[in-house]
Order: structure tokens, then sequence, then C-alpha cells
């Protein structure tokens, strides 16, 4: 699912908003997790899962061409943890079988 297939959804799922109001609204989400990340703040959506920012030290990598060896500096990451119910939906073996069987969802998963 694409940002633009997020704000479809919305709009299509919410008739009172407008698609300039649902792409607003995607807009002001995704900002709002950005800067707290940025900030180095956690943020927990309860059944969806959570974001941390993990400390990567810094270390001595190789370059796959060459194999000279590289000093790859400290960085900091963006760790993603599915929430419970999140992974009990993706892992439900009748989600599988069902978008196996619906050739339309298929294309759309193989079109990402």
């Amino acid at each position: 699912m694409t940002r633009s297939d997020l704000i479809e959804e919305l709009a299509e799922r919410f008739h009172q908003l407008t698609q300039r109001d649902a792409e607003q609204a995607v807009k002001t989400i995704l900002e709002a997790v950005e800067d707290s990340l940025v900030r180095g703040q956690r943020i927990e959506i309860r059944g969806f899962g959570s974001f941390t920012i993990t400390h990567r030290q810094p270390r001595l990598g190789r370059n796959p061409r060459s194999g000279e060896a590289v000093q790859v500096p400290a960085k900091r990451v963006t760790h993603f943890k599915p929430g419970k119910a999140l992974r009990e939906a993706v892992d439900d073996p009748a989600n599988i079988l069902a978008s196996a069987s619906n050739p339309q969802a298929q294309s759309q998963n193989n079109d990402e």
C-alpha cells in the first residue's frame, strides 16, 4: 500500500472526508510520527506496534566490490516492532488462504 492508496482508503471509509481532508490527515499523522522519532521519542500505537530509535555503534565494514576496509560511522536507525494483534492478523492462516484465492489482492501485493 502506498501513501496515495492510504489516502484513498481513508476517504472511502469516511464519507464525510474529502480527498483533500484525507490527504491532510495522513500528512499530519506521518509528520507527527517523523517529528517524534527525530526527537528520539518512542511511538506506540496499541494493537499495531511501536517505533523506536536504535543507536548503532561505528564499525569496520568491507566494500563488497574491492574487499577493502571501510569505516562505517555511528548512526540512529528506526526500528518497528509489530504489536500482538498485527502479528496475529498477518500470521493467521485464514488471511493467507483468502489472499491466495483472491487474484486481485494478490496482484496488488505483487505491484508493491
